[in-house]
């Protein structure tokens, strides 16, 4: 796979897969914080970040969530690059809908960025990355870690009264983004990029045996943590939208559907239909970057005309135990 090495793009530097065929996901490498703290390098301030993001990737689109729901949108703001990517990595095609120039560096592709913030980087080029206009560098770019900084650190600087990491539900909030990552949001990766039988069989099993766990605890109760929206709903949701229409046929997550589970189908209906994540959600973009970016998954890089599940169709969860922020009221 591509990535940089001593600011130098490369095309056959990185294996994706280890001695037994099996998946293996190079973590990230900026991992400094946003904190609300005066000594801090890096502070939460209205029009100083900015995201790099593809609407294709589930781990960008988690920031793009926290981002809508909490109302950062006039605080934060974003560009989009190309899902097909091509050996030159994440580039910008503002002429293709629904992506943009890069409009704080006017790079061509992302690797500029990495290299500007690091000229000796040596890493994979990843999205979504967040980006200090005033220092001129990349703060970080570690998915899960951009959530809680936007979810906590921007709270002051956000138009919408939400709490996705609220007191006494942030250790349970906590093991559930750990437990569901390996199983489900990594899980559907290591089916489709396994390169064994073997890795194959335990990916697959222990991705259905984890969404079969997760659709019987949601029969009784509204959302991963329990009666309040959380950020382990949001890591859950960017891997249950793509499911159907992507991950299982793409990469062999066949076993089962979504919108055959009694309790995660209509789960994940009405997370879709919270004010601004439909939004967030771009079909065309997620189904044109898998079905032709992964040549040795497919080939001959056919996009798929289906299947078009209906996320807009009633889901009746509001008939559990659970209140959502006055600023999340869907209203008719």
């Amino acid at each position: 796979m591509n990535m940089l090495v001593d600011g130098e793009w490369r095309t056959d530097a990185y294996e994706s897969t280890d001695d037994d065929g099996a998946f293996d996901r190079q973590d990230t490498t900026f991992r400094d914080w946003v904190r609300d703290d005066p000594d801090a390098r890096f502070q939460p301030e209205a029009g100083r970040y900015h995201l790099y993001v593809s609407l294709a990737c589930p781990w960008a689109h988690r920031t793009l969530l926290a981002r809508a729901l909490k109302g950062l949108e006039d605080a934060i703001s974003v560009d989009v690059v190309d899902p097909y990517r091509e050996d030159g990595g994440w580039q910008f095609t503002p002429e293709k809908a629904g992506c943009t120039p890069d409009t704080e560096n006017g790079a061509d592709y992302l690797r500029e960025i990495y290299v500007e913030a690091d000229p000796d980087a040596t890493c994979r080029v990843t999205v979504p990355v967040l980006w200090d206009t005033q220092e001129e560098t990349i703060v970080n770019n570690e998915s899960e870690e951009i959530l809680r900084m936007l979810d906590v650190a921007f709270d002051d600087v956000a138009e919408n009264d939400v709490d996705l990491y609220p007191g006494g539900y942030q250790d349970e909030v906590d093991r559930i983004i750990d437990d569901i990552y390996e199983p489900i949001n990594n899980g559907v990766y290591r089916c489709g990029f396994a390169e064994s039988q073997s890795a194959y069989d335990e990916a697959v099993e222990e991705l259905f045996d984890a969404l079969d766990h997760w659709d019987s605890v949601l029969e009784d109760q509204r959302f991963l943590a329990g009666d309040r929206l959380t950020e382990a709903d949001l890591c859950m949701f960017t891997t249950l939208v793509r499911f159907d229409e992507v991950y299982h046929t793409h990469f062999m997550c066949n076993h089962r559907l979504v919108r055959e589970y009694d309790n995660l189908w209509p789960y994940l209906r009405e997370l879709y239909q919270l004010p601004g994540v439909a939004e967030t959600v771009n079909m065309a973009h997620i189904k044109e970057h898998y079905y032709t970016t992964h040549p040795d998954v497919s080939p001959k890089r056919i996009v798929p005309k289906g299947p078009d599940p209906d996320f807009e169709a009633a889901h009746d969860r509001d008939a559990l135990d659970g209140d959502l922020p006055t600023d999340l009221l869907v209203t008719a």
